[in-house]
């Protein structure tokens, strides 16, 4: 068995007992050699240093101090960062890629719960099930004498912003339902659709053309607010907008103004800002329905993302290449 490597977690240490819980931690201990109780959230602090000039491998997550040039150089043998969250750009500088030192990470675990929450919204809106919760909720009656119009899932058509991880996972599960898919990504050729088994279309007449529009595309300068006034205006009238990306790129003023109106609905998990203000009209818009950025792991789920790393210090240990190893020249326009 080759010699384990030294490791460090670098992460919000109330978070280390969350993803790495205690049968996990298990197995992570039997691929590297690291003491669940120093966490660094200061690679200054005189304690982590010591052990960091030891250190081979960083398991990092949410809360990671940045990992520049001062850190870097206190950690001469550092050969490897796994990730235990999805996104690694902030905390990674360009020193790191220019000290060709491995990146992992586990967005394409954490990209799983985000598209099952997002399955399930449009599932429940297809249904209308917000609307008519609250209307039964008001008359405690049936709104309803047997048959509701206008709602349902058969042959809904559901638009896809972004072929990001959870953008390609949510098209996966949703294939098996009788539903309409298409994909609108401007970094996605037709031949690339055709093998994830969707209709490439340009944004607007995706808009043009769903009932439902759910979100997936990354946070770039050039995708702020890549839905404002405009493009809600071609959404058709009764359809229903999901944000589980992130909340800047939609123009929020312009979606209450559309869902204040009841033209649109808006299921909405991410917002911007976190949380949106006190008096921001969507909390109380009967067509708007906000949860706390939740879709992502949560709870038992975060067990996952420390199943990726240890599989990927597995890797590590015997010399096999990482699974989930960060592609840095796709960094700049991914999440």
């Amino acid at each position: 068995m080759p010699e384990r490597p030294q490791a460090l977690f670098a992460m919000t240490a109330q978070n280390v007992p969350h993803v790495f819980p205690p049968e996990v931690l298990a197995r992570l201990r039997e691929c590297v050699e690291i003491d669940p109780t120093l966490v660094a959230h200061d690679f200054t602090d005189p304690r982590i240093r010591e052990t960091l000039a030891r250190t081979e491998v960083l398991v990092t997550g949410w809360g990671c101090p940045v990992l520049d040039t001062a850190a870097l150089d206190a950690a001469p043998k550092l050969r490897a960062v796994l990730h235990a969250a999805g996104s690694v750009k902030g905390f990674t500088t360009p020193e790191v890629w220019r000290r060709s030192i491995a990146v992992s990470s586990a967005a394409a675990a954490n990209a799983l719960p985000v598209a099952e929450y997002t399955l399930a919204m449009i599932l429940l809106a297809g249904k209308d099930v917000f609307a008519l919760r609250d209307l039964l909720r008001t008359r405690r009656a049936f709104p309803y004498g047997g048959i509701v119009p206008g709602i349902g899932n058969f042959h809904r058509r559901v638009g896809i912003v972004g072929a990001s991880r959870i953008g390609r996972r949510l098209i996966e599960l949703l294939h098996p339902h009788d539903l309409s898919v298409a994909l609108a990504d401007p970094y996605v050729d037709a031949a690339e659709a055709a093998r994830l088994g969707v209709p490439l279309l340009p944004l607007d007449d995706l808009l043009r053309s769903s009932d439902i529009v759910t979100v997936h595309a990354p946070q770039t300068p050039e995708t702020r607010h890549l839905l404002g006034a405009r493009e809600l205006a071609l959404m058709p009238a009764g359809s229903v907008l999901i944000n589980t990306a992130r909340g800047a790129l939609l123009d929020h003023d312009a979606l209450a103004e559309e869902v204040r109106t009841g033209r649109l609905t808006a299921i909405l998990d991410v917002t911007d800002p976190e949380p949106l203000p006190a008096d921001s009209p969507l909390f109380d818009l009967p067509g708007a329905f906000l949860t706390p950025h939740l879709a992502g792991s949560q709870g038992n789920e975060l067990a996952r993302l420390g199943i990726t790393v240890v599989e990927e210090a597995g890797r590590l240990l015997t010399g096999a290449g990482l699974l989930h190893a960060v592609d840095h020249s796709a960094l700049e326009r991914a999440a």
